[in-house]
C-alpha cells in the first residue's frame, strides 16, 4: 500500500508520499501557490482535487490526474486579480491572464471543503454553498436544496465566516449525506440533496445545564458552531463532531446528540477522527480555549483517544512537544489511513506534520517548516 498525504496550506498544496509509512518524499507547492483549504483523492484512479482560493484569486478547484505532476484549474468565481487584469493589459500579460466568465461570477471567494463519493465530487464554499460535479471536477452545479434552505436567514458565520467545511456520506447509499456549517449546525439529506433536515437536537436537554458561552448548547440543541464531523464505519449511522463547545456523538444519524466531552481537558478544539474499522475508537486534539490562545492546554501537545465511544479518554503524548508548544491544529488538519494498525496524521499552523503508525500511541514529525497547514487528507493506493 502506498500512502500520499495531501496537505493544504496557505501557499499551495504539498504531497508527502511513502510506500512503508516510515520514509517520506515531499513535492510542492502545487496549485500556483493558491491557498488550499482542502484536498481529496480518488483511490481508484489516483486523481487529486484541491479546493481553495480567496478574495484575490477567486474560488476554484484544481485537478491532477498524474499524482500532482500537472494541474488543471476549474475556476468557479472571479477575484480582485481578474478585475485588475481586465483593466490593465500590462498586468494581464505579466500574470498570463486570459478573459473568462466563471460560472458563479462573484458569489463566493473560497472553496472550503471537498468530498468524493459514488462517482461525484462535492464542494462546500465560504458563504455556505454546496456544489456538485459529475464530470470529475471540470464543471459544477449548485445543490439548491441546501443553499436555499428555509432556515438560511438564521445562519450565522463563525470567526472564519459562514463556511460549509464538512461533508460526510454513507458509503452504501448515495442519497444520504451530512453537512457541517459554521455556525449553522448539522444538516442531512436522504434524497440525494433535494431536501435537507437540520439536525442539532440534544439527546437530553435537561442534563445540558446552562452555559454562558454563545457557542454552547442551549434551547435543546447543540451549539451550532460545528468544527468537524465524521461518520463511523458500519451501517448504524454513528456520527461524531468536535464542536466549538464540546465533543458529541450521535447514534441515529444526527437526529440527537450525546455530550461525550467529560474527561477531556477542554471543550474547545477543531478536528475529530474515527477509526476506519472500529466505530468506538476516536481521536481529537483539544486546545485550551477560543479566547486563551487556541493552543494545547499547558502548552504540551497531546492527541486524546477514546476506545469506548467517548465514555473515557486517554492523552497520547509520546513523540509530541511537551514544552512551549503553542501551535493550533485546524478543523480539517487531521486524517487517517486504513492500514492495520491504522495511521493517524495531523498538521499544525506552525508548518509541521506529525504521523502515528500505531493508532496514536506514539508520534513522529514527518515534515516541518511548511506554510500554515489548513488541511490534511490521505490518498491510499493498493
Amino acid at each position: 500500500m502506498s500512502v500520499s498525504i495531501l496537505i493544504g496550506t496557505t501557499k499551495g498544496l504539498f504531497v508527502l508520499s511513502s510506500d512503508d509509512r516510515m520514509s517520506w518524499t515531499t513535492t510542492g507547492p502545487h496549485c500556483d501557490l493558491w491557498p488550499i483549504n482542502h484536498a481529496v483523492g480518488d483511490p481508484a484512479t489516483g486523481t487529486i482535487w484541491a479546493g481553495g482560493g480567496g478574495d484575490w484569486s477567486g474560488a476554484g478547484v484544481w485537478r491532477s490526474e498524474d499524482g500532482g505532476a500537472t494541474w488543471e484549474l476549474s475556476k468557479l468565481t472571479k477575484g480582485q486579480m481578474d478585475d485588475w487584469a481586465a483593466n490593465d493589459p500590462e498586468f494581464a500579460e505579466m500574470i498570463g491572464w486570459e478573459p473568462g466568465n466563471p460560472p458563479f461570477a462573484d458569489a463566493f471567494p473560497q472553496v472550503w471543503s471537498l468530498h468524493f463519493a459514488h462517482g461525484a465530487l462535492y464542494a462546500g464554499t465560504k458563504q455556505a454553498n454546496l456544489l456538485k460535479s459529475t464530470d470529475g471536477g471540470r464543471t459544477f452545479e449548485q445543490v439548491g436544496g441546501l443553499t436555499s434552505h428555509p432556515t438560511r436567514d438564521s445562519w450565522n458565520g463563525g470567526a472564519a465566516g459562514l463556511v460549509l467545511h464538512t461533508l460526510v456520506s454513507d458509503p452504501k447509499d448515495p442519497k444520504k449525506m451530512w453537512a457541517g456549517i459554521s455556525a449553522a449546525g448539522v444538516f442531512a439529506t436522504e434524497d440525494g440533496g433535494e431536501t435537507w433536515e437540520r439536525r442539532n437536537r440534544l439527546s437530553n436537554a435537561e442534563a445540558c445545564g446552562h452555559h454562558h458561552h454563545p457557542a454552547a448548547p442551549r434551547n435543546g440543541e447543540t451549539g451550532h458552531c460545528v468544527h468537524n464531523m465524521m461518520r463511523a464505519p458500519g451501517g448504524a449511522d454513528i456520527l461524531y463532531q468536535q464542536n466549538h463547545h464540546g465533543v458529541w456523538r450521535s447514534s441515529d444519524g444526527g437526529r440527537s446528540w450525546d455530550d461525550i466531552t467529560e474527561g477531556l481537558p477542554s471543550t474547545f478544539g477543531f478536528p475529530i477522527r474515527v477509526h476506519p474499522r472500529d466505530a468506538d475508537t476516536i481521536w481529537t486534539l483539544p486546545l485550551n480555549s477560543d479566547m486563551a490562545g487556541r493552543y494545547p492546554p499547558d502548552a504540551a501537545a497531546a492527541v486524546w483517544k477514546s476506545s469506548d465511544g467517548g465514555t473515557s479518554w486517554q492523552a497520547k503524548r509520546a513523540g509530541l512537544p511537551q514544552e512551549n508548544c503553542f501551535f493550533t491544529v485546524l478543523r480539517q488538519a487531521m486524517a487517517g489511513d486504513s492500514a492495520d494498525p491504522a495511521g493517524i496524521y495531523f498538521g499544525t499552523n506552525s508548518g509541521s506534520v506529525f504521523a502515528s503508525t500505531d493508532e496514536g500511541e506514539t508520534w513522529v514529525e514527518i515534515a516541518r517548516h511548511l506554510p500554515t497547514v489548513l488541511a490534511v487528507e490521505v490518498l491510499e493506493r493498493h
